[in-house]
């Protein structure tokens, strides 16, 4: 299959019955500025590219979303306890982008698309939510075209100082994953 714009990748989410129901699935807790994000999206984009006939399992489903008012990771956890009761198959892993700058110790976020705008790479900074009529939405802050064509290079912020580019680093040798998606190429910065 061959993947050339946001629209594609659109449609690729569209036609997997999984894929969107995990997106029902985070629907359902009415959050403000929800997405669906990073591997959810960009291991779907790979495997595909890579004609895998079966899904690589994930880690976690991301589920972000953004709200100052409370930055109670409790709530975070009750969240995450409600999509279990729809769906205990699925590794949930719900965070609220307006308080994960402390936790990576990074500038305060705007939004969960700020957010999603700075993780570590920029095939990673991809997300897909669904607007109060069910339509699809992509949010891709650093466009599509890494993503699809597989490269692995750091969003802006990890360029910033020799601090964050070690962090890159340092995520991009634990994820090694060149191992499962042999075409992907990864871009260093040390």
């Amino acid at each position: 299959m061959i993947l050339k714009n946001e629209k594609d990748i659109i449609q690729l989410v569209r036609d997997d019955a999984w894929m969107m129901d995990i997106l029902h699935a985070a629907k359902t807790l009415k959050l403000p500025d929800w997405w669906v994000c990073a591997g959810f999206v960009r291991s779907k984009i790979w495997d595909v590219l890579h004609g895998f006939t079966e899904r690589t399992p994930l880690p976690d489903v991301d589920v972000v979303y953004f709200d100052p008012g409370c930055c109670d990771e409790a709530i975070e956890k009750e969240l995450e306890r409600a999509l279990f009761s729809i769906n205990p198959h699925i590794p949930w892993s719900v965070k609220n982008e307006a308080r994960m700058h402390l936790i990576n110790n990074m500038p305060p976020f705007t939004s969960s698309v700020d957010a999603i705008a700075n993780f570590s790479e920029t095939a990673t900074s991809l997300g897909v939510t669904l607007d109060e009529n069910d339509e699809l939405k992509l949010t891709a802050p650093h466009g599509v075209q890494d993503a699809i064509h597989m490269i692995v290079k750091p969003t802006p912020y990890f360029l910033e100082t020799q601090e964050h580019a070690q962090i890159y680093e340092r995520r991009i040798s634990k994820k090694n994953w060149s191992t499962t998606w042999p075409n992907v190429r990864i871009v260093h910065i040390q």
